[in-house]
């Protein structure tokens, strides 16, 4: 698969829907970053797990606040949490949860997860809050 230069940056897709894998329940993707680079800004329906395989750096999270008792009410987070990570370390991306990925003295590499039977399901809502700069 060739690279790819999308709204969350440079990345490299693993395992896709469009290609030719055995694999049918789960996508992966890698993402690299250089020093003081960032993702985009994005949230979905679906979890995400992300294995750090190079690099350190930390992420940003907005935890969604949801409320039904008289309409469906969605909002985030105005103050984001804050995750390091470095090599070896796995993120955990809840369902809804609006993310950001920040390397910070060294080249990162991120190996991407999630779950493509959600997506099948027709639970695919994704929402793109920021470009990843130079995008």
């Amino acid at each position: 698969m060739p690279w790819e230069r999308s709204p969350d940056g440079l990345i490299k897709h693993l395992v896709h829907h469009k290609l030719n894998t055995r694999e049918c329940c789960v996508e992966a993707y890698m993402q690299f970053l250089k020093p003081g680079e960032r993702s985009g800004k994005h949230r979905h329906m679906w979890e995400e797990v992300i294995f750090v395989v190079e690099g350190s750096g930390y992420d940003l999270h907005w935890d969604m606040k949801f409320d039904c008792l008289d309409a469906f009410k969605w909002e985030w987070a105005e103050e984001p949490k804050k995750f390091e990570w470095k090599r070896g370390d796995y993120i955990y991306i809840p369902p809804f949860t609006t993310h950001q990925h920040f390397a910070t003295a060294e080249d990162a590499r991120l190996i991407v997860m999630s779950n493509r039977i959600v997506k099948e399901m027709g639970f695919d809502w994704f929402d793109q809050v920021e470009n990843a700069p130079g995008v």
